[in-house]
């Protein structure tokens, strides 16, 4: 597995070995990053179900200005801090070893206190967690984490149906890539300038 493009570019990042994560694959990441375009530059981005932190470490190697990762299982959590100090990334990061909600509430108090929301969104929890992805959907829409004219892209499997709309949350893109499929969210009283992106 390896940074795709930006200043990290074709640098490897560590995974786990098993089946203990399913990293987002190189070509679907690279997919992402089209489809979001230059926009993640000096933009702050939230990496949540972080696994390796191959995704928000492809946002700061392509010039985002922060990047939090949440994750829940310590061996991930770890393996992220890992991955930051390997590339020499000591600034511009946070990293919450927290369940998705709770991380989630973790951050958005700190934005009430008046720190910036978040451009740009990533969810990607595992495949067999359908739950999940509802609640913390859920958790997104009614909170103050995502910034006006945000995105939220959601990895999930491309069998797997969700909804269009989640409260304020509007699916704007939908992208298939193997077994895999990206959806995209904003609220729905931006303009959904996505849909003509990548």
């Amino acid at each position: 597995m390896r940074v795709i493009a930006g200043i990290y570019r074709s640098r490897i990042l560590k995974s786990l070995k098993g089946l203990a994560l399913r990293p987002t694959s190189d070509r679907l990441r690279e997919t992402l990053f089209n489809v979001l375009g230059a926009g993640i530059q000096d933009s702050r981005f939230l990496d949540v179900f972080a696994g390796t932190g191959a995704v928000g470490i492809e946002a700061l190697s392509r010039g985002a200005a922060h990047v939090s990762f949440i994750e829940n299982h310590a061996p991930s959590a770890a393996l992220i801090r890992k991955n930051l100090a390997a590339l020499k990334i000591n600034s511009g990061v946070t990293v919450i070893f927290a369940d998705a909600i709770r991380g989630l509430e973790t951050l958005e108090s700190k934005i009430k206190s008046g720190d910036a929301a978040y451009d740009y969104i990533f969810i990607d929890p595992p495949y067999a967690a359908t739950a999940d992805y509802s609640r913390v959907l859920q958790k997104i829409s009614i909170s103050h984490l995502l910034a006006h004219n945000g995105i939220v892209t959601v990895e999930h499997r491309k069998t797997f149906a969700l909804p269009e709309s989640f409260d304020t949350l509007k699916r704007v893109r939908f992208l298939r890539q193997g077994d895999a499929a990206l959806s995209f969210y904003r609220r729905e009283e931006a303009p959904p300038s996505i849909t003509n992106a990548g």
